[in-house]
């Protein structure tokens, strides 16, 4: 889809045959990644992805019945503005915006290893 270095936007049609932007491997596999690590840490206990023609969200849950404590967005359409990646917070702040999904999840990498040495 792209040059050299430039993201692949993969999309998707929905029931009505629109098409959707959703996680590759790779971006799914650090996403969930983090999960089972702050799962082990007792953080989250849930997750719940959704997919749209603007963007792709994964939140994590403490408890299922909460708001999120943290939501990560792919959104395409800012790829050349702040970058297609933001990590929000339990409160919808923006927590980190970024080109790059390894940027973005350090904030909750660094939340991790916070937790593991208390």
């Amino acid at each position: 889809m792209g040059g050299a270095g430039s993201p692949t936007v993969l999309t998707f049609p929905n029931q009505r045959g629109e098409p959707q932007v959703g996680f590759d491997r790779a971006e799914l596999q650090r996403i969930l990644d983090l999960y089972g690590r702050m799962v082990a840490a007792g953080e989250w206990r849930d997750y719940a992805m959704s997919f749209g023609k603007d963007a792709a969200h994964f939140a994590a849950f403490r408890r299922t019945a909460e708001r999120p404590t943290a939501r990560i967005e792919k959104r395409p359409a800012l790829r050349a503005k702040q970058g297609m990646w933001t990590l929000f917070g339990e409160a919808g702040q923006v927590l980190k915006r970024g080109h790059e999904l390894a940027g973005v999840l350090a904030v909750m990498e660094r939340k991790l290893l916070k937790i593991v040495e208390d």
